[in-house]
């Protein structure tokens, strides 16, 4: 099969982009650089399987002309900064909602019905329905990246109704493993390199997460388009799934683990509040059954995951220059 993939050399797309190709698949890539890595694709750049095309998502024409003669697009293209959303305002909703406007034009236009999408846990804003099921009533939205991906969401949905798109859409918790290059652990690793003795942490440690490792993630998505395939029927032309661990942790949970891992015991200072920014959840825990009942489960748990993350960032300490 032929897979257009957006953000692909990003972190999560990259690590599909791979996953796609070593599963026989063609794969078209599509990714402006500004946080994607050319060294993640250097593997898939040695498959005759591979193009890339170098392009943003808020070109139209561009991405129509790139993505001809695909059969299925993955949409991972996003900004994933969240907490400085409050300062760019335009950029998620550029990046996130008008993109994702694009990306189904383009899909129209060269006659391609199937998509998935890659939303977030944020977009439940701070529920009180933990853990959280997708079914969930949704809360007022407490960051634009949460807003600019539900958004998304719905124009997908909207899309799928209306000319009969095929939409699969997950919500991730955040995502660790190799070519991990933004978040906590990221954060928390490039202090310790820089001053070992003491580690700044954002808000006052209590905070609770879940994690998904990367290529369970991946497994977790090609798992789901798989059982949906062609020859099944689907009820509904829109999917939504929660991906996640049936656990979470606490950020000093993680620090715990960060800190054994480096062999440093560094004073802890917080700064202070239950929450690390304006829009941070101080509780994200997904309600994961759904996918679960078709048969995927974690392989990884969250510890592991972090500890994972580590050892990519050890043998990899180029991306720390890179910020």
């Amino acid at each position: 099969m032929k897979f257009f993939v957006t953000g692909a050399a990003g972190f999560i797309g990259s690590n599909l982009v791979d996953r796609l190709l070593a599963d026989g698949d063609e794969v078209v890539a599509w990714d402006n650089f500004s946080t994607g890595q050319a060294k993640f694709l250097e593997q898939a750049k040695q498959n005759t399987r591979f193009s890339l095309h170098i392009g943003d998502t808020l070109d139209l024409q561009g991405l129509i002309r790139a993505m001809e003669a695909s059969e299925f697009v993955f949409h991972l293209a996003a900004n994933a900064d969240v907490r400085f959303g409050l300062q760019q305002p335009a950029k998620d909703v550029q990046q996130n909602t008008l993109a994702t406007f694009n990306v189904l034009e383009a899909m129209r236009s060269n006659g391609i019905s199937q998509i998935a999408f890659s939303s977030t846990g944020s977009v439940y804003g701070e529920t009180e329905v933990i853990p959280t099921p997708e079914d969930a009533p949704f809360p007022i939205q407490t960051s634009l990246y949460g807003a600019s991906k539900l958004a998304g969401e719905g124009l997908i949905q909207a899309y799928c109704e209306g000319y009969g798109f095929e939409g699969y859409i997950f919500r991730f918790v955040s995502v660790l493993g190799e070519r991990y290059t933004h978040g906590h652990v990221f954060d928390f690793y490039r202090q310790l390199l820089e001053h070992p003795h003491r580690l700044r942490i954002l808000g006052d440690g209590t905070q609770r997460k879940s994690y998904l490792y990367v290529k369970d993630c991946i497994s977790a998505i090609l798992h789901v388009i798989a059982k949906s395939g062609p020859s099944d029927q689907v009820k509904e032309r829109s999917q939504v799934y929660n991906l996640g661990t049936p656990d979470y942790c606490r950020v000093t949970d993680s620090v715990g683990w960060i800190c054994d891992f480096l062999g440093v015991k560094p004073q802890l200072e917080f700064t202070g509040g239950d929450r690390g920014w304006i829009g941070d959840n101080p509780f994200i825990f997904l309600d994961t059954t759904r996918i679960q009942k078709t048969g995927w489960n974690a392989q990884l748990t969250i510890r592991d995951g972090v500890i994972r993350t580590l050892e990519w960032l050890q043998k990899n300490q180029w991306v720390l220059k890179r910020r």
